[in-house]
C-alpha cells in the first residue's frame, strides 16, 4: 500500500511539474507571437488594434465638441483616432519614445510625463484610460486624481476571469497576467468595487475579448 501511494505521489508530482511547464511555453509562445505578428503588421501595429477593433468604442462615446484627455496614450495610435472625431485631444505618456512617435502619426497635443504627478492647467469633458489602470498601484488615489480635471471616463481594462487557463495558471502559481507590470486584473466585482471606492458611478459598460469597456461618471453629477 506504501508502494503504490509513493509511487501515486510520484507521478502526480511529475504530473504538476509537465503542467507547469507547458503553462509557461503557453505564456512565452502567446508573447512571441504577438511579437512576430507585429513586425508583419503595416505600420508595425500590434494586430489587435485591427481584430478588436477597440477604437471604435471610444470614439463612439465621445462627441464633436468634446476636449478629451487620451491618459497613457502609448504610441499615439487611439490618440489619432480621437482627434478626427472632437474638439480636441491631449496625450500623455511616461515614455519618450511613445511620445515621439505619437507626434509622427497625429496632430494631437502630447505631454511627456508621469500623468500620476504631473498636473494640467485645462479641465476636459473626458479622460480616456484605455488599459491604463491595471499598472497602476495606488488606482484609487489616481481617479480621485483625475476627477479634478473630468467628471467622465472611458475605461477599458483586462479580466482575470477571461478563460479558464487564465484562473488555472493563478492556481498553479505559474504566471497569469497578460503583462507582468500589471497590478491587477479584474473581475467585474472587483472594477465595480474599485469604482465605487473612487466615488465613480459606472453609467454603462460591456465585456468583449476578456475585457470590460464601462463608461464612468463621477458620483456627485449623478445626485
Amino acid at each position: 500500500m506504501k508502494k503504490q501511494e509513493s509511487r501515486s505521489s510520484l507521478i502526480r508530482g511529475l504530473l504538476y511539474f509537465l503542467v507547469c511547464v507547458v503553462l509557461k511555453l503557453h505564456n512565452l509562445f502567446y508573447g512571441l507571437a504577438g511579437y512576430l505578428s507585429q513586425r508583419l503588421e503595416m505600420g508595425g501595429l500590434h494586430p489587435k488594434h485591427r481584430l478588436l477593433d477597440y477604437h471604435r468604442w471610444f470614439t463612439e462615446n465621445i462627441h464633436p465638441e468634446w476636449s478629451v484627455l487620451d491618459v497613457g496614450c502609448g504610441n499615439g495610435a487611439l490618440t489619432a483616432d480621437l482627434a478626427t472625431r472632437c474638439k480636441r485631444v491631449v496625450g500623455i505618456d511616461i515614455s519618450f519614445s511613445n511620445i515621439i512617435k505619437a507626434k509622427k502619426t497625429s496632430k494631437a497635443d502630447f505631454v511627456c510625463a508621469d500623468v500620476t504627478g504631473y498636473e494640467f492647467n485645462d479641465k476636459f469633458d473626458c479622460v480616456i484610460l484605455s488599459n491604463v489602470l491595471e499598472h497602476i498601484n495606488d488606482r484609487v488615489i489616481f481617479l480621485q486624481r483625475l476627477k479634478k480635471y473630468s467628471s467622465r471616463f472611458l475605461i477599458r481594462v483586462p479580466m482575470l476571469d477571461r478563460d479558464w487557463i487564465t484562473l488555472y495558471k493563478k492556481e498553479m502559481g505559474v504566471e497569469y497576467r497578460l503583462d507582468p507590470t500589471h497590478c491587477i486584473e479584474y473581475t467585474l466585482d472587483s472594477f465595480k468595487k474599485e469604482m465605487n471606492d473612487a466615488g465613480l458611478a459606472i453609467e454603462s459598460f460591456r465585456i468583449c475579448y476578456g475585457e470590460i469597456y464601462a463608461v464612468v461618471i463621477s458620483r456627485e453629477i449623478t445626485r
